[in-house]
């Protein structure tokens, strides 16, 4: 497999997949960008701008929008960034070819609980994948200001050429080659994010959201290390950076839905309003799942898996959390 990676592909037109397309294509570099809204491909090509996702960006006139996956067969790496619940759907139409992928979305699939990484090995066993994820805003990536983010493959020759090809002066890449602890990092903060977002909506304070953010690292420790992650690709850029920004700020799709479901707005009408997808929406139950059928102890997760599903109160599920027996910090 050649290392030279000039020539690059973005699957997925939403804010994320134009931000990074637009990354790649801002010093004049040709980029295609795959969107399956019509309107989106219409409107990067005539305006340079995506009004649907990223309306406030202007965007580099080397990026073109595509909507047949057929035209990425000739690039040198492709960055998947689909909605996970799509991504399987999506992969299984993309031509096969000995570009590498890099799967920039977070989150896990349900039934099969499957990270991204996972789905596109099914598809493709022999292609070799990568993944993208730290403390990111799509918004800000695509004005250019200073970035940095986890690149990991278990093949550190490929990391270090890839980040090498994707980096510019404000975007920084940081090689790993566990894959595993920044599939895991990316898929539990959104989770964590919606909790901390119905602390600011229920105005519990800023003690509570510490707090939640300390134990929900723990409940992302667990999890990673029983799946065999390493404690530093947790409590790095890809998990603990990552959560620190989305439990945060309200730019978070999913702080902001948290903070809709602590003001005591319904799941299901949030969720109807929106056109991007809260990843943690998906993401909380079957993550939920997944450790329970492993017997790790996930409270924070299971909570908001339950107020997702309107299956619980905010009031009933704080008290739920606050009645848990008292314990040692590291467990």
């Amino acid at each position: 497999m050649s290392m030279n990676f000039s020539r690059f592909g973005v699957v997925g037109g939403g804010a994320w997949g134009t931000a990074l397309a637009q990354l790649l294509a801002a010093e004049g570099d040709p980029v295609r960008l795959w969107a399956r809204e019509t309107e989106v491909v219409s409107a990067i090509n005539a305006d340079h701008r995506n009004p649907l996702f990223l309306p406030d960006s202007q965007l580099s006139p080397s990026l073109s929008a595509i909507d047949n996956l057929a035209d990425m067969v000739d690039l040198d790496a492709l960055l998947i960034v689909v909605p996970v619940p799509f991504m399987r759907s999506t992969l299984a139409m993309l031509p096969d070819s000995p570009a590498p992928l890099i799967l920039c979305s977070k989150g896990m699939e349900t039934g099969s609980f499957a990270f991204p990484v996972d789905i596109a090995r099914d598809i493709f066993p022999q292609r070799p994948c990568a993944v993208l994820s730290g403390p990111t805003f799509a918004h800000e990536v695509a004005a250019g200001l200073p970035t940095a983010v986890t690149l990991a493959a278990e093949q550190a020759d490929l990391a270090q050429a890839l980040a090498q090809a994707i980096a510019r002066p404000h975007f920084r890449p940081y090689i790993s080659t566990d894959v595993m602890g920044a599939e895991i990092g990316g898929a539990v903060k959104n989770i964590l994010a919606i909790a901390c977002g119905i602390v600011e909506g229920a105005g519990l304070g800023l003690n509570a959201r510490a707090a939640l953010i300390s134990r929900g690292f723990a409940e992302m420790t667990r999890f990673g290390m029983t799946r065999g992650a390493q404690a530093e690709t947790l409590a790095g850029l890809a998990g603990l950076g990552d959560l620190v920004l989305t439990c945060t700020s309200s730019n978070s799709r999913n702080f902001s839905l948290g903070e809709g479901l602590g003001r005591g707005v319904s799941a299901d009408s949030l969720l109807a309003d929106r056109r991007t997808i809260a990843e943690g929406a998906h993401s909380a139950p079957v993550v939920a799942a997944a450790a329970k059928a492993q017997g790790i102890d996930m409270p924070i997760t299971a909570a908001v898996a339950d107020l997702v599903a309107g299956k619980i109160s905010v009031a009933d599920a704080i008290q739920d959390l606050l009645n848990r027996p008292l314990r040692a910090e590291g467990r």
